[in-house]
């Protein structure tokens, strides 16, 4: 499990106030700049090697989130990560941490999960990132950590944190 003082304090909140995040509670951020940001300060406790499940519906800010992940370990720049929805792997490599973005929404059966290879994709310095990997019960019980999103309002997203 993510290992984590019960309370972190995120200094420089783009929310406007000092914001602290305790394990398996929740934040709200209310534009994809603070997603991102959300995305870089939660980074710090990602240490190799995890698997992350990403949950939400479509657009609910997923690869948004993975773009503050991605930039915060130097693995790729925000304008550069994009939604593996049809390629489904990304691979994004940092300089301590190579990072997969996995999108599993297309894949229906364990054999095409299989195809994938994904047990070749951890190491001791990765980071995978999967989102529908609720779809597989392997993901459900191997999971490290679980981040829901959720759309709240507009362009505002409720981020709960698992793990």
């Amino acid at each position: 499990m993510l290992s984590l003082s019960l309370y972190w304090w995120w200094p420089g909140s783009p929310l406007g106030r000092r914001s602290y995040c305790e394990m398996n509670r929740e934040i709200t951020t209310n534009s994809a700049e603070e997603t991102i940001a959300f995305g870089r300060a939660l980074a710090e406790k990602l240490t190799p090697p995890k698997l992350v499940l990403l949950r939400g519906d479509l657009g609910a800010g997923k690869t948004t989130l993975v773009k503050g992940i991605a930039a915060a370990f130097g693995a790729a720049r925000e304008d550069d990560v994009t939604s593996p929805t049809f390629t489904l792997v990304h691979e994004y490599r940092g300089p301590s941490v190579n990072l997969y973005h996995i999108d599993l929404y297309r894949i229906d059966t364990q054999r095409e999960l299989d195809t994938l290879a994904l047990d070749d994709l951890r190491s001791e310095n990765s980071i995978l990132l999967i989102e529908w990997g609720e779809k597989f019960p392997r993901f459900l019980r191997e999971r490290d950590v679980e981040i829901s999103l959720e759309r709240d309002e507009e362009s505002g997203r409720r981020i709960r944190i698992i793990g």
